[in-house]
């Protein structure tokens, strides 16, 4: 089995409108509710042995924030550009790419990709948007990520800092 959580990076700044969407920032809303969600995961014990973010500067943040919280490396956070504002499909060529040694992994990235991305991945769920911050979790009855798409799949839970449904 392979879990996959994907998360949304956090609630980020518009304080600057000339600013570059790409180096956004997180504002403080962000800041807080990375730390909160990322307890949650280990509340649930699901903590990602491999971390895959978008290299945008609010998904980064986010994803070291949520490190530091499971004492993952923020080193060892794999930075993939192909992330940044992608569409849905491009997550599966992402995950084709992980080696079979991680068992739950986590990918952050942006909407509306994320959000498209959840709803491929499930019949039973449907998400009109993953809120910043929010993770989806599912597992796949599977042995390679090489087999994610067609793989059975199960969901596990949808959270956000506002509320949760599992």
């Amino acid at each position: 089995m392979k879990t996959l959580l994907l998360i949304r990076h956090a609630k980020s700044s518009w304080n600057d409108p000339d600013m570059d969407d790409f180096d956004r920032p997180l504002n403080k809303r962000g800041k807080q509710n990375a730390p909160e969600m990322a307890a949650r995961l280990l509340h649930k014990g699901m903590v990602p042995q491999l971390i895959i973010s978008s290299p945008a500067k609010r998904t980064r943040t986010t994803a070291k924030i949520m490190a530091r919280e499971w004492k993952y490396p923020k080193e060892a956070i794999l930075l993939e550009d192909e992330l940044y504002l992608c569409y849905a499909s491009t997550f599966l060529k992402v995950i084709t790419k992980i080696d079979d040694d991680f068992d739950v992994v986590a990918i952050f990235a942006h909407n509306p990709g994320i959000t498209d991305f959840a709803n491929y991945l499930t019949e039973e769920i449907r998400i009109d948007n993953v809120p910043t911050a929010g993770i989806f979790a599912i597992e796949a009855d599977i042995h390679s990520w090489k087999d994610f798409d067609r793989a059975p799949k199960k969901f596990l839970f949808f959270d956000y800092p506002k509320q949760e449904v599992v």
